[in-house]
């Protein structure tokens, strides 16, 4: 990684949403695009919004990182050939070709169970990745997939809130009103990994049942006609602020504990 490079060097670094400096480059009417406009560009944001100095994540954060990357690869990859053999089951190719899919398939599986391990005999190596993946798992909806992909983003960048975490995984509602011309509704940033939001959406499906938490929250949203998915939106988001919650307090979930997140 080019930050982590730079920091070693002993060079101050900030690491910023791409789109927040396109934004600003938008603002100052600047619609080229090359190596010498884009420095100019990002000299003159770094001036503007003078963003916090980066520290590189500790190297088991780091590793953990780049293994949940590359599992979401290779799901990704199983997932295609999967789609491919039921196609093809359609279409009915040649012999050779189902037996190609097939072998990729099985060759996909063997090697995501295998990537699968290393994860978790990396994240039983270190205390602190242990511990935390414990509490983040003894919230009712977050299964092992969950905590660890929340694990490797909470790990690998430091955030001071639950708000924090929120709006970098584009859970912070974003209103749509001017005036009395434009009042349509409120809507998620979306502004963070959508692979991640896919992995909360689900498991906010089952927290609007089993979590006690969440549960009360959604029957509230849906006693004041809120819709199906601006509950499910404040269900992920309720449930990214219990997380945060509980690695910060150090405590693991309680039902009763209304003032945890």
């Amino acid at each position: 990684m080019a930050a982590c490079g730079l920091h070693d060097a002993g060079l101050s670094v900030s690491v910023v949403n791409p789109a927040q400096v396109r934004a600003f480059a938008t603002g100052m009417g600047v619609r080229t695009k090359n190596d010498m406009v884009d420095s100019h560009v990002l000299a003159r944001f770094a001036m503007h919004a003078q963003p916090m100095r980066w520290s590189p994540p500790a190297p088991e954060a780091r590793i953990l990182q780049a293994l949940m990357a590359r599992r979401e690869a290779l799901a990704q990859d199983l997932q295609r050939e999967r789609n491919r053999h039921e196609k093809a089951e359609i279409t009915a190719p040649t012999a050779l070709v189902l037996h190609s899919i097939l072998e990729t398939i099985e060759f996909l599986e063997r090697h995501l169970a295998s990537l699968q391990r290393e994860i978790d005999d990396h994240i039983a190596a270190h205390p602190g990745l242990k511990a935390n993946l414990m509490l983040l798992q003894s919230i009712p909806a977050v299964g092992p997939q969950v905590g660890r992909t929340l694990l490797a983003i909470m790990h690998a960048r430091h955030f001071d809130s639950a708000e924090q975490l929120a709006a970098y995984l584009g859970l912070v509602p974003v209103q749509r009103q001017s005036g009395s011309s434009i009042q349509g509704p409120s809507r998620l940033s979306k502004a963070g990994p959508p692979k991640v939001r896919a992995t909360l959406y689900m498991a906010a499906v089952v927290a609007k049942r089993y979590n006690p938490h969440i549960k009360a929250l959604c029957e509230r949203l849906a006693a004041r006609g809120k819709s199906t998915m601006s509950i499910l939106g404040a269900a992920m988001r309720k449930l990214v602020h219990l997380c945060f919650g509980v690695l910060k307090t150090r405590q693991p979930y309680r039902a009763n504990y209304v003032a945890i997140a």
